[in-house]
C-alpha cells in the first residue's frame, strides 16, 4: 500500500482531461466538458446498463454511451480495444463491457474478435453478448462477434457452468450460442458437452454418458431421486454426492422439498463462493447451522485469496453488513471490506469530502438497496482510516465536519456516516464545503467523493487548494472543475482500481491511462 505524507508541488498531467468552461452542471453551476476519451472512460467506469440515474434516464444514458463509443472508435479504435478488457477485468463492470465490445464491432473496430472474447469472463456472458446484439442490430451476427463469442464459449463452457447458467428460462441458451457461432470443441469431453446442450435445448431428453460427462450424469441421478427420498440424500455422504453433481445452493434449494434447513446449508457451504456466503449470512443464522459451519464461513469470507477471486465491490460488503444478523458476522465483514479496498493508498493529511446531496441518494442500480452516497461513505471511510491526520466533511445544501472515532472499524465509521444522510440538505454545494474546511496548515489535498454536479461551481473560489482528486461515482458529462493538470484530477469507479493512478501523480510524474 502506497503512503503519501508530503504534497509534491509539481503538477503532473493525468489522462482524464477537460476542455473550457462552456457548459453547466445539472445543478446550474459552471462546468467543464471532458474530452471524448475522458467522457467515455468516466461513463464506462460507472455505467449500469438499463438503469435510470438522478439526472439521466436509462434510454438517454445508453444513447450517450453508444454515441461515445462510436465517436471514439472513429478517431482512436485502439483506445476502446484496450479499455474493454480493463473495464471487465480491473473495474469489474460487466454490462458496460458487453455494450462497449459490441458497439466497438458495430462502429467498425478492426480487432473485434479478441475484444469481444476479452470481456466475456462468466459463462452466461456469451449469451448476453448475442442477446444485446440481437436487441440492437437484429439476428445477423457479424463475423467478429461470432468468432469472439465462440472463443469465449470454448474457454468457459464446462459441465459445471452448464448446470449453473443454462437455465430453461433464459432467452438465449448455451445451445443457441453454439448453433449461432459454431465453436470448435477443445477436446472430446467438450464435444460431448456441446451435444448434450443441443439435445437439452431441442428435445429436453439429454442423457449424459457418465464416463465422458460424470458431473452431468450425477446431476441426472439426483434429479431422478423421488421427492420423498431427497432429504435422505443429505447424510454423511451428502456433501460429496452434491459436489460430484455440481449442485449449487440455488439448485439444491429448488430440489429439496421444503427448502433449505441447517443440514442442507452445511452440505453446500464448502462449495459456495464468497459473494453467495455473505448474501446468505442471515439464512445461516435463521436455520441454525453448526459452529463448525460458521467457522468455515468466517474463514472463507476473511481469506484474501477467496475475496480477491470473488471480485467484490466494497459497497456489496456494506450491504451484507447492513443485513448481517449478528456481531460475529459484522466483525468478519470488517476484514472482508479491508480486503476489497487494500490497494487504496494512504493519503496523509487529507480533507475527505462526501457528497450527500439528493442526487447521490438514488440507488446504484434498480436492483440495489445501496445508494451512491453509501458507496461514497464506504470509500471515504477507508480513505480516512488509512490516512494519518485525515479530516472528513459532508456536504449538501450546508456542510459539517464529521469526527470519526479513533480506532473505530471502517464499517462502524460507514454506519456513522450513513446515519447522517439528509442532515445537510439536498443541494450540491461542494465547493463551499471545501472552502470552509480546507486548512493549508493541516491538509495537503482534498479527496472528493461525488457525482460532481455542483450548484456552486464557478461562484465559489477554491483556487487556493493546490490538489483536488474528484472520485466520480456517476459519469455525467459536466465536470465541476477542470481536470488533467494543475492539481485537478478525476478518478472514477467503485473499486480499489479507481486509485491506481494516484502513486504516479503523487510522485510528481505524468500519468497515462491505466490500460
Amino acid at each position: 500500500m502506497a503512503k503519501f505524507s508530503k504534497f509534491n508541488r509539481i503538477n503532473p498531467l493525468a489522462p482524464i482531461a477537460t476542455r473550457g468552461a462552456t457548459i453547466r452542471t445539472h445543478e446550474g453551476g459552471r462546468a467543464y466538458q471532458p474530452d471524448l476519451h475522458s467522457e467515455l472512460f468516466l461513463m464506462a467506469a460507472t455505467y449500469m446498463a438499463g438503469e435510470n440515474t438522478f439526472y439521466e434516464s436509462a434510454e438517454a444514458r445508453e444513447r450517450r454511451f453508444v454515441d461515445l463509443v462510436h465517436r471514439v472508435v472513429a478517431i482512436d479504435p485502439g483506445f476502446v480495444a484496450r479499455l474493454a478488457p480493463y473495464l471487465r477485468s480491473e473495474l469489474k463492470i460487466r454490462s458496460a463491457s458487453v455494450v462497449l465490445a459490441a458497439e466497438y464491432v458495430a462502429a467498425g473496430g478492426e480487432r473485434g474478435r479478441p475484444v469481444v472474447d476479452s470481456v466475456l469472463q462468466r459463462p452466461d456472458e456469451p449469451a448476453e453478448m448475442i442477446g444485446y446484439w440481437h436487441s440492437r442490430y437484429g439476428r445477423r451476427l457479424p463475423m467478429a462477434v461470432k468468432r469472439g463469442v465462440a472463443d469465449a464459449a470454448v474457454r468457459l463452457y464446462t459441465e459445471r457452468s452448464a448446470l449453473r447458467y443454462d437455465g430453461l428460462g433464459r432467452g438465449v441458451r448455451m445451445a443457441d450460442v453454439i448453433e449461432l457461432t459454431h465453436p470448435k470443441p477443445r477436446d472430446a469431453t467438450q464435444s460431448a458437452l456441446f451435444a448434450w446442450l443441443l439435445d437439452r435445448r431441442h428435445h429436453n431428453d439429454a442423457a449424459a454418458n457418465p464416463e465422458v460427462l460424470p458431473m452431468l450424469a450425477a446431476a441426472d441421478e439426483l434429479a431422478a431421486v423421488g421427492v420423498d427420498e431427497r432429504r435422505a440424500v443429505l447424510d454423511s455422504r451428502g456433501p460429496r454426492r452434491l459436489a460430484k453433481a455440481g449442485t449449487s445452493w440455488e439448485r439444491l434449494s429448488g430440489w429439496l422439498p421444503g427448502g433449505m434447513d441447517a443440514e442442507a446449508w452445511e452440505s453446500v457451504i464448502p462449495t459456495m463462493g464468497v459473494m453467495a456466503l455473505i448474501r446468505n449470512l442471515r439464512n445461516f443464522d435463521e436455520q441454525g447451522v453448526s459452529p463448525a459451519a460458521v467457522e468455515t464461513v468466517l474463514a472463507r469470507i476473511t481469506d484474501a485469496d477467496e475475496v480477491a477471486k470473488a471480485r467484490l465491490f466494497p459497497y456489496q460488503v456494506w450491504a451484507a453488513y447492513k443485513h448481517a444478523p449478528s456481531d460475529n458476522w459484522k466483525r468478519a465483514l470488517g476484514t472482508t471490506l479491508d480486503l476489497t479496498m487494500q490497494n487504496i493508498p494512504a493519503l496523509d493529511r487529507s480533507l475527505v469530502a462526501i457528497d450527500m446531496s439528493g442526487s447521490m441518494q438514488g440507488p446504484v442500480s434498480n436492483r440495489s438497496t445501496i445508494s451512491r452516497v453509501e458507496v461514497a461513505a464506504v470509500m471515504a471511510a477507508v480513505t480516512a482510516a488509512r490516512s494519518a491526520n485525515a479530516d472528513v466533511v459532508i456536504f449538501g445544501y450546508t456542510n459539517r465536519a464529521v469526527k470519526l472515532r479513533t480506532g473505530a472499524s471502517v464499517l462502524s465509521s460507514v454506519r456513522h456516516l450513513v446515519a447522517m444522510i439528509g442532515s445537510v440538505g439536498h443541494s450540491t454545494n461542494g465547493h463551499t464545503a471545501i472552502k470552509a474546511h480546507y486548512n493549508p496548515r493541516k491538509h495537503h489535498r482534498v479527496v472528493l467523493f461525488t457525482d460532481d454536479q455542483m450548484h456552486d461551481a464557478g461562484s465559489v473560489d477554491i483556487s487556493h487548494v493546490p490538489l483536488v482528486y474528484t472520485v466520480d461515482l456517476a459519469g455525467y458529462r459536466p465536470r465541476s472543475m477542470p481536470s488533467g493538470g494543475k492539481g485537478r484530477y478525476i478518478l472514477a469507479g467503485f473499486s480499489d482500481a479507481t486509485f491506481r493512478l494516484l502513486p504516479t501523480l503523487e510522485a510528481g510524474r505524468n500519468a497515462d491511462w491505466p490500460f
